[in-house]
């Protein structure tokens, strides 16, 4: 997890809030486990500020798909030589409370040379909003995506949605999403799978934490906010990474959502991330040798790029 602040809203934590828990801080705060993780976040800025302004990046940044100031989404490879390509949309972390959707460019080169188009959408932020709110939104974004694919040039039958952290929870969330309620020309499967990196799908544990000053989570506000405790779509297909330094409470995350939703019918692959903390298993997204981006790939229905390319 990353990021702090505060706040306070509708149904969220105020003047009851839950004492912190050392064991908890320990396991959920992932800024203070990698004490080096801003040379990480500058290393991904300045990767994307060349990603944004190469001449061969076909890009349309900034693009609304929504009213609020944060609804925007940056689309790579658009218009890029091919009919339509597959998309994968990628959900940045930032404990749903920082960051920004231009420090994550530098991930779509590989998946653009490999054929496929990327979008990066930002979403309003807590405590300016409750975690509620992030999911309502974001739903707005993949039915914008949706609705435009043919002028984008997107094949709207291999949507796949990514995330890291905080974004792997946003994931699951949309893939709890039943489309057809919300648009009824949406399938159901509107996605055609998910990739949680970091995930964390119970939110119980970080209201005992310092990450809960500005997502303001009561104990029934976390409960709501958890895909753990829901049902994903039928027929699901999501894979699940974990750092292996990170926390067993984060692998524990991820295994106990495998277990559940396996049980409803899910389908789900486990990657591991050797010798990778928090941040540095984001990178692994992107490196075209890793299994997870073959994993990526093969949910777009693309094969992998040739390490020399």
């Amino acid at each position: 997890m990353m990021g702090a602040a505060g706040g306070s809203d509708d149904g969220r934590a105020c003047d009851a809030a839950l004492a912190i828990d050392p064991e908890m801080e320990a396991a959920y705060n992932g800024r203070a486990a990698v004490p080096d993780h801003p040379a990480f976040v500058t290393r991904w800025r300045e990767a994307s500020l060349a990603t944004r302004t190469r001449d061969d990046m076909p890009r349309r940044l900034d693009l609304a798909y929504g009213r609020g100031p944060r609804q925007t989404l940056d689309l790579f490879g658009f218009g890029f030589g091919v009919p339509t390509r597959p998309l994968l949309i990628f959900l940045h972390g930032g404990d749903w409370q920082s960051m920004d959707k231009s420090a994550f460019s530098f991930l779509a080169p590989p998946f653009v040379e490999a054929g496929a188009a990327v979008a990066i959408p930002n979403y309003p932020l807590c405590p300016d909003v409750p975690l509620d709110i992030i999911a309502v939104v974001l739903r707005g974004a993949i039915q914008m995506l949706w609705r435009e694919a043919a002028s984008l040039g997107l094949d709207r039958r291999r949507f796949v949605i990514a995330g890291h952290a905080a974004g792997g929870h946003l994931v699951a969330e949309m893939l709890c999403t039943r489309w057809p309620r919300l648009d009824r020309a949406m399938p159901v499967d509107s996605l055609r799978g998910g990739i949680a990196v970091s995930g964390v799908f119970d939110l119980e544990p970080l209201t005992h934490t310092s990450l809960n000053a500005a997502l303001g989570l009561t104990a029934a506000a976390a409960r709501r906010n958890s895909p753990l405790f829901r049902d994903p779509v039928p027929g699901a297909s999501l894979t699940l990474a974990v750092g292996g330094l990170e926390s067993d409470a984060v692998h524990a995350q991820s295994a106990r959502l495998a277990r559940g939703w396996a049980a409803m019918g899910a389908h789900e692959t486990w990657i591991p991330l050797h010798g990778r903390h928090q941040f540095s298993a984001l990178d692994a997204l992107a490196e075209i040798e890793h299994p997870l981006f073959h994993d990526a790939l093969a949910r777009l229905g693309l094969s992998p790029l040739a390490p020399d390319r």
